[in-house]
């Protein structure tokens, strides 16, 4: 009789492998430490993802997803331009906060193995092409309407994305050179993401 796979115990598994690979990298990382990790065995590991690869591509698309929907659905409900840039930054800030292991993570492994990039990439299919031309429109009647200057949307996203994630690459430069403390810092955060939103929002003026 085939064995019916658990939701629970797959989630359990993931949220292991998350915590190992943030603190070990994925190199470092074996499929015997998630399991002890988890209490369990080897074998239950590979049954659900087969391999660690396999598990951290999982991973990988899980939190990629995560970036994409704070620029697909965040904000959408807003009535103006402004709230809905200022919606989708904080998101996106947002996000950065709750992982902040993550982009080191991802850029190492990006360097590393940039064929997982491409096999991501290949499974969104047209995707990314049609959002990037939805937000391009709706950049263009903004400014045909006078309300911002034209820029193109890969710019404006990847403007967000450097001004967010400094926060997070340069967070022990940071607190070493400013001596916070981790309240002091957090508030530092939320002035940060305010700082951003604004800074974002004046560049796109006429």
């Amino acid at each position: 009789m085939k064995k019916i796979k658990d939701s629970t115990t797959e989630e359990k598994i993931l949220e292991a492998a998350e915590k190992l690979f943030y603190e070990r990298g994925f190199a470092m990382t074996h499929t015997t430490d998630i399991a002890r990790e988890v209490g369990c065995n080897q074998a239950l590991v590979h049954y659900y993802f087969r391999t660690k690869e396999k598990l951290f591509e999982s991973f990988f698309q899980n939190k990629v997803t995560l970036f994409i929907t704070a620029f697909i659905s965040t904000g959408n409900e807003e009535t103006t331009f402004d709230l809905k840039m200022t919606r989708k930054i904080e998101a996106h800030f947002d996000i950065l906060r709750k992982n902040p292991r993550l982009p080191f993570l991802l850029f190492n492994e990006i360097s590393t193995n940039p064929q997982r990039v491409a096999n991501f990439r290949a499974s969104l299919g047209d995707m990314p092409n049609l959002l990037l031309s939805a937000f391009d429109k709706e950049i263009e009647k903004e400014a045909q309407e006078g309300r911002i200057r034209r820029v193109k949307a890969i710019d404006l996203i990847l403007s967000i994305i450097s001004m967010n994630v400094i926060m997070f690459i340069a967070d022990p430069i940071i607190k070493a050179l400013t001596g916070a403390s981790d309240k002091e810092y957090e508030k530092m955060l939320d002035r940060r993401k305010q700082e951003n939103v604004e800074t974002i929002l004046r560049s796109l003026r006429p």
